[in-house]
């Protein structure tokens, strides 16, 4: 890419599609691309396609998707598999009708099945049932890494995809309803903090394992493959390494400084076992992630802080 290349960033209001816009600005990027959703609503074809008729983006990064927690992707299951499919299949289809040169598609780890081995190789896909919990978001993640594949095949359109582990950061949602385990046991222990309650009550046993990646740790991996890989085979980003719901518990204890105790409520879910990616073919390209999770977990807190009036 040059640092003069029109690029778009779809979903740039999100915590991935946020880190993408800060790292290409930072990298020097002049030409950057983006729309609300109140201007540009990707689930609208017509309106997909007069956006990239106007502005021809050379290069896209796809970060646009409802996403969400157990409880959001058991709430709305329609919601999770329509709208992803919808974004997807519109900006694919409108950057290969008008010329982008190149562009990154962002999957998910909950593609994998339920109980593959451990840690997770990009040749699991599609090799056993999903967990049930996300099937509709895996579902509409894995349709778009095999349209991306397909438009390279049959068109010769580049396109990549990138399967990021757990992500956290700044511009995470905070929301209990809706929000993933990381940003919700923050709040929690930072709310329980303030009350000054006696505990604070986490989803599960505990005994789950989760691996966590800075977000801006992805947008650097995001921008490092879109300029050094160019393949059909998904890549796993990821660092390599995970820890229990338990241990990051008392790590977000630690870390907001709170003094009660953890109660596991076991008549929750406690979704997939473990997703561990292995992240041996993203080294072999030359990347690793930088930030450690008790450092993020502490500029993420400082980060909620400053924002959480907002909402």
């Amino acid at each position: 890419m040059e640092k003069d290349s029109k690029i778009y960033v779809a979903g740039h209001r999100g915590l991935v599609g946020s880190a993408i816009l800060r790292r290409l600005q930072a990298a020097g990027f002049t030409r950057l691309l983006t729309r609300t959703r109140s201007q540009l609503d990707l689930r609208d074809q017509a309106a997909v396609d007069a956006f990239f008729a106007a502005e021809r983006p050379d290069y896209v990064f796809l970060a646009a998707a409802k996403v969400g927690g157990i409880l959001a992707n058991a709430t709305y299951p329609a919601a999770f598999i329509y709208d992803n499919l919808e974004i997807q299949n519109h900006v694919i289809h409108a950057a290969y009708r008008y010329g982008t040169q190149k562009l990154l598609f962002l999957g998910s780890s909950c593609i994998y099945p339920r109980l593959a081995p451990q840690p997770l190789k990009e040749e699991y896909l599609l090799t056993g049932p999903l967990e049930e919990t996300n099937q509709w978001y895996a579902i509409a993640k894995i349709a778009g890494i095999k349209m991306v594949q397909a438009y390279r095949r049959q068109y010769g359109f580049r396109g990549i995809s990138l399967m990021p582990t757990n992500l956290y950061g700044p511009g995470d949602n905070f929301d209990l309803q809706t929000s993933h385990v990381l940003p919700a046991l923050l709040r929690k222990f930072h709310e329980a903090k303030v009350d000054a309650a006696p505990r604070v009550v986490v989803w599960g046993t505990g005994a789950p394992r989760r691996e966590f990646l800075h977000v801006d740790d992805l947008a650097d991996a995001a921008l490092f493959l879109m300029e050094h890989y160019d393949g059909e085979e998904i890549i796993n980003v990821g660092v390599g390494e995970d820890l229990t719901i338990r241990e990051l518990a008392e790590l977000i204890k630690e870390v907001v400084g709170y003094r009660g105790d953890i109660v596991f409520d076991t008549s929750k879910p406690d979704g997939t076992p473990r997703k561990l990616l292995d992240v041996s073919r993203l080294h072999q390209l030359g990347w690793r992630a930088k930030i450690p999770l008790r450092e993020g977990l502490a500029q993420t807190y400082a980060w909620y802080l400053e924002h959480q009036a907002e909402g």
